[in-house]
């Protein structure tokens, strides 16, 4: 059990983990940190936290774990902030969907990756964002990939591997690297290109009609669009290198897509669709 849990950054994620471990008993107290008093004081109406703090060093202390609920670009000036106020036995972890920048972040603060700090990354979410949008079943049947490196301490380790097992998640390990190329694929790009098919709808001429008249289909494919802004920004900032190679990739397909469609090459478009769909019946199979 967590006796006190310390949540930086009170939105859907850090809401939604306060949610799932109150619910099954595996955490005591839950401090809430953050500059918004009001964000705080929701959090503190729908009972997702037990007392909310406005000082870092207050929210810090005697907390058995901390997690970093920021946007991945705020993760550097936030550990500076928490340095001066950690306690030896405090466990820091993180939810950031880029791992690369936030062990980056760590380093430059610390100086190395502090042994009880062991980055995180739940792969759950939904568009909404803020406290209002939390609820304790997020994580259940959800992966969450954990990037420990070679001197991570395997108590504080194991404490959060339990900490996200009692959400209902699975956990698995992976390296830094290979989790920002995997994210950027399956996470990243998709919402990149949600926002740049709306951005780019929105600014026709005719968009009004556009919007009216679109299905479904449209529906699905942008829902993700409606996420937070400067999340993505920020993902898209720190996780830049392995985003751009995918873009790439991307762009070439697509690109011959368009030459088939040209062309009329009827063979090479069935081609590209067919392929599509029984890679994602496959998947809808294992994961759907």
């Amino acid at each position: 059990m967590i006796k006190r849990l310390c949540i930086i950054g009170v939105g859907l994620i850090g809401g939604s983990l306060a949610r799932a471990l109150k619910a099954t008993g595996a955490c005591g107290e839950v401090v809430g940190y953050g500059r918004n008093p009001e964000a705080l004081q929701r959090a503190l109406e729908l009972g997702v936290i037990d007392r909310a703090e406005s000082d870092i060093a207050a929210a810090a202390r005697g907390a058995d774990v901390i997690v970093l609920g920021v946007p991945v670009g705020a993760m550097e000036a936030v550990l500076g902030e928490l340095k001066p106020h950690l306690e030896p036995q405090t466990i820091l972890t993180d939810v950031g969907s880029t791992k690369g920048s936030v062990v980056e972040a760590a380093k430059r603060v610390f100086g190395t990756l502090p042994p009880r700090f062991v980055p995180g990354h739940p792969i759950a979410g939904t568009e909404q964002s803020g406290v209002e949008a939390s609820f304790a079943e997020l994580y259940r049947q959800r992966r969450v990939i954990l990037t420990p490196d070679a001197a991570t301490d395997p108590e504080a380790l194991e404490t959060i591997r339990l900490m996200w097992q009692q959400t209902g998640a699975e956990v698995i390990e992976m390296p830094v690297a290979h989790h920002d190329e995997v994210l950027a694929a399956t996470s990243h790009l998709p919402h990149l290109l949600a926002f740049t098919l709306v951005d780019t709808l929105a600014r026709l001429e005719d968009h009004d009609d556009i919007f009216r008249f679109a299905a479904g289909g449209f529906r699905d494919f942008t829902r993700i669009a409606s996420s937070n802004p400067q999340m993505w920004h920020d993902i898209c900032l720190n996780n830049r290198d392995a985003l751009l190679k995918m873009l790439q990739r991307f762009s070439t397909e697509l690109g011959t897509l368009a030459r088939a469609i040209e062309g009329g090459d009827s063979e090479a478009i069935l081609a590209t669709f067919q392929r599509a769909k029984s890679a994602r019946d496959a998947y809808c199979e294992k994961n759907c």
